[in-house]
């Protein structure tokens, strides 16, 4: 009897035991379970952390593109590295040290990020520097192009008011019939049948700016029917004008006024009767005077 209570009790103190270890081993294993879920909680979080970090730095590197004029190809490179690092941490099997080898090198991106933006922000300066020269520049050619060309047109007006300037003009013009007497004095006549010559005088106005030396007129007399009398020679200028004329008249031309006068024949036969007309060129076939008159 004694015997078995004792059996009894000892299997009493076995199960209290075992109740006791069990529980403990609940307890344990309920701390680990807690332990691991703030571990992975802890983990998730610095992962999130990190990906934002990541994801900032993407973003201000795209900012930093979009702003560039043109496109800068180590930002691009940075941007895209960037990149594989977000998908590289998303997919990764979280554990205390790979989060610390990214976060590390967040660390070593904000560097990098920090350092080409500054060359990036001197380059923006620089560039903006020359646009600005070059557009300064270009301002100045412009005006000196303008000037340029206000000079020419300055230079040509004032070649043109010289060259208006410097041509010579009568200042008197006078077509006479005469008549040849036996001891050679000419007498003037309104007969046809007595003129023997057109005597046709003009007096060259004083120029100071005109060029001396050696000038040539041109004479054209028309008969009644508009015939041309005398050689009936043409000149033309550069700009494709042309005068067909009796007579060329020269003479030296020294700036001061000058009295000149020539002859026209008579043709074979006599002169007609009827209006003449006597026109003076000069030698850019300019016409200077013109003169009328009557033969009887």
């Amino acid at each position: 009897m004694t015997e078995t209570k004792n059996n009894n009790n000892g299997l009493k103190v076995i199960a209290g035991l075992l109740g006791v270890v069990l529980l403990a081993t609940i307890i344990y294993t309920y701390s680990l379970y807690q332990d691991k879920k703030k571990t992975t909680l802890a983990l998730t979080e610095e992962r999130d952390n990190v990906v934002e970090d990541l994801n900032s730095l993407k973003s201000e590197y795209d900012k930093a593109i979009l702003e560039s004029n043109a496109t800068n190809e180590e930002l691009v490179e940075a941007r895209d590295r960037i990149a594989k690092y977000i998908d590289s941490v998303k997919t990764m099997k979280s554990d205390i040290a790979s989060l610390s080898r990214y976060r590390r090198q967040v660390g070593v991106l904000k560097e990098e990020r920090e350092q080409l933006l500054r060359q990036v922000d001197s380059l923006t300066k620089s560039n903006t520097l020359i646009a600005m020269q070059r557009d300064s520049t270009f301002v100045e050619l412009e005006k000196q192009t303008v000037f340029s060309d206000s000079l020419v047109v300055q230079n040509t007006q004032l070649a043109d008011a010289v060259e208006r300037g410097s041509a010579l003009n009568l200042s008197a013009f006078t077509v006479d019939a005469v008549r040849e007497r036996n001891n050679g004095k000419l007498v003037s006549t309104s007969r046809a049948k007595s003129t023997d010559k057109f005597k046709i005088c003009f007096t060259v106005a004083d120029n100071v700016i005109a060029e001396a030396g050696d000038r040539e007129f041109l004479v054209e007399v028309l008969d009644p029917q508009g015939n041309i009398l005398g050689g009936g020679a043409t000149k033309s200028s550069d700009d494709g004008a042309s005068v067909s004329y009796s007579k060329a008249t020269d003479f030296y031309y020294e700036n001061n006024n000058l009295d000149v006068c020539d002859f026209i024949n008579k043709p074979a036969g006599e002169f007609q009767k009827g209006n003449y007309m006597v026109n003076v060129y000069d030698d850019k076939l300019k016409l200077l005077g013109t003169s009328k008159f009557t033969l009887k």
